[in-house]
C-alpha cells in the first residue's frame, strides 16, 4: 500500500471517539443531488449505526436504504436517520436482496455478523454495487478468495471498515519502520487482553417477534434460537465468528501489514483454552507464526517487553537497530537505549487520509481502490483464520502460501471453507 470492563463500549467510545476516528470531515460546501453517492446500509445495529452516522455526515452521500432483519433495529435506525436528516426518505427493508435489486443504489455498507460478510459483498458486486464492509473481511479463507475474485470480475470497489487505519499514529508508525530507523524487523509481537463473557446456559426459545431468525442464521448451521447466539454475543460462537481474537486481530495486525508486509507464511502453531459457559470461541489464544525472515506472535496477555504491560492492545516491533511499540494512538521508539515518541527528521512519506469513509467515497467516484482495499485486507486477515484452525485442531500446521493450502493435511484444509446451510448458498 503505497499511500498508505465493557469491552464494546471501550472500543467504540475510547478507541473511536477519543481518537477522532469517526473520520467524517465536515465541509461547508454543498453538493448537488446529482453528484451524491447513493448509499444503503445493511445491518444497522451496533457498528451499523456508526456507519449510518458517519456516512450521513458526508455531503457527497445520500442515504437511500436501510436494512436489518430485526424490526426493532430497523425502526431505531430510521429514527436516527430522521433525526440527522429530517427530509430523508430512505426506504427500510428486512431482506438485503431488495436493496441490491435497486438500480439507484451505488454502494452499500455491511455490518452484519461475520458469517454473512462474504455473501452480502459478493452479491453486491454482482449487482454492480461498491462495498464498505465491516471487519473481519470474511468468515473463512475460501470466502475471502471468492470475494477478491468477484470484485475483480465485476470491477467493483471495496473498503474494509478498519477506521483506525486512517489515523495519524498508524501512518507514522509505518513511515518510521519503513525508513529503516529500527533496522530490519525480525520479530513482531501482537496482543489483546480481555476474556469473553461467560454465556449460558442457553435459553432456547421462540425468536422474538420482529426477528427473522432463519435469515439471521443464513449460511451458518441451524440452531434453535437463543439470545446468547444472537446480536452482539454471536461473536463468541465459532459457527459465526472467532471471539475476542477475531474481533481485534485486524485492528492491530493492520499496522504490521502496512509497515512490513509479512510474506510467505509457512508455519502456524496455536494453543488456547475453551471458555466457560456455552460459547466455544477461545477464552484465550496464543499463536506462533513463521513468515519469511520474520517471527510473529499473538498473545492474549501483554508480552514481557518494555511498555507492553500498560497497553491492553499493541504491537511490538523488534528490529536490528531498535524497537517500536504502539497501540491505536501512541508509539515509543527505542534506539541505543534512548526512548522517544517520534523521530522528527524522518519525513512524512505516506499521504494522509481524508477520512476513512471519505476515502471510500472518493475511491468510488474515481474508480480506484481505497486504502483498506480488499486485496490488502485479505492478506492481512488470512493468518487470523489459520490461527483459529490450528487452535481448533490442537496442533501445529504447515502452510503453502502459493497454493493457499495446508501441506498434506486434509482435516486442516477442510476448515478453510464451509458448505452453506441448505437453501442459503445465495451466490
Amino acid at each position: 500500500m503505497s499511500h498508505q470492563l465493557n469491552r464494546r463500549d471501550f472500543i467504540r467510545q475510547s478507541s473511536l471517539a477519543a481518537l477522532g476516528l469517526a473520520f467524517t470531515p465536515t465541509f461547508a460546501r454543498k453538493v448537488a443531488p446529482s453528484d451524491r453517492l447513493r448509499v444503503a446500509h445493511i445491518g444497522i445495529n451496533g457498528m451499523g449505526s456508526q456507519h449510518l452516522k458517519w456516512f450521513a455526515g458526508l455531503p457527497e452521500v445520500e442515504i437511500v436504504g436501510l436494512c436489518d432483519l430485526d424490526k426493532n433495529h430497523l425502526a431505531k435506525a430510521q429514527k436516527l436517520l430522521q433525526d440527522l436528516h429530517p427530509d430523508n426518505k430512505a426506504q427500510g427493508y428486512e431482506d438485503f436482496r431488495h436493496i441490491l435489486d435497486r438500480k439507484d443504489v451505488d454502494a452499500i455498507t455491511c455490518a452484519t455478523p461475520d458469517h454473512w460478510h462474504s455473501q452480502v459483498a459478493i452479491m453486491a458486486f454482482q449487482a454492480g454495487k461498491d462495498v464498505y464492509g465491516e471487519k473481519p473481511l470474511s468468515y473463512n479463507v475460501r470466502e475471502g478468495q471468492q470475494m477478491l475474485k468477484a470484485m475483480k470480475k465485476y470491477d467493483r470497489i471495496f473498503q474494509l471498515g478498519t477506521q483506525i487505519h486512517a489515523g495519524e499514529n498508524y501512518h507514522r508508525v509505518a513511515e518510521i519502520i519503513q525508513s529503516g530507523a529500527i533496522g530490519k524487523v525480525k520479530t513482531v509481537r501482537l496482543w489483546k487482553t480481555g476474556f469473553p463473557p461467560v454465556l449460558g446456559p442457553s435459553n432456547y426459545q421462540n425468536p422474538p417477534e420482529g426477528l427473522n431468525w432463519d435469515m439471521w442464521l443464513g449460511p451458518a448451521p441451524y440452531s434453535q434460537y437463543t439470545p446468547e447466539r444472537c446480536h452482539f454475543t454471536y461473536r463468541y460462537f465459532l459457527d459465526y465468528s472467532g471471539g475476542v481474537f477475531q474481533d481485534f486481530w485486524c485492528h492491530i495486525a493492520d499496522v504490521v501489514w502496512w509497515a512490513i508486509d509479512p510474506k510467505n507464511l509457512t508455519r502456524i502453531s496455536a494453543k488456547g483454552e475453551a471458555p466457560e459457559g456455552t460459547g466455544d470461541a477461545p477464552k484465550w489464544i496464543d499463536i506462533e507464526y513463521d513468515f519469511e525472515d520474520l517471527k510473529l506472535y499473538w498473545t492474549s496477555t501483554p508480552p514481557n517487553v518494555p511498555g507492553a504491560e500498560k497497553r491492553g492492545i499493541g504491537a511490538y516491533f523488534e528490529g536490528e537497530k531498535g524497537t517500536l511499540i504502539c497501540d491505536y494512538s501512541s508509539k515509543e521508539i527505542t534506539i541505543n537505549g534512548v526512548t522517544m515518541t517520534d523521530i522528527p527528521e524522518i519525513p512524512k512519506t505516506i499521504i494522509r487520509s481524508e477520512g476513512h469513509q471519505q476515502n471510500f467515497v472518493t475511491a468510488v467516484k474515481n474508480r480506484t481502490q481505497p486504502q483498506s482495499n480488499l486485496e490488502y485486507a485479505r492478506k492481512m486477515t488470512m493468518p487470523m483464520h489459520l490461527g483459529l484452525i490450528s487452535y481448533r485442531l490442537g496442533r501445529e500446521l504447515h502452510w503453502n502460501p502459493k497454493k493457499e493450502k495446508f501441506k498434506h493435511d486434509a482435516d486442516a484444509n477442510a476448515l478453510l471453507s464451509r458448505e452453506p446451510r441448505k437453501g442459503w448458498d445465495l451466490v
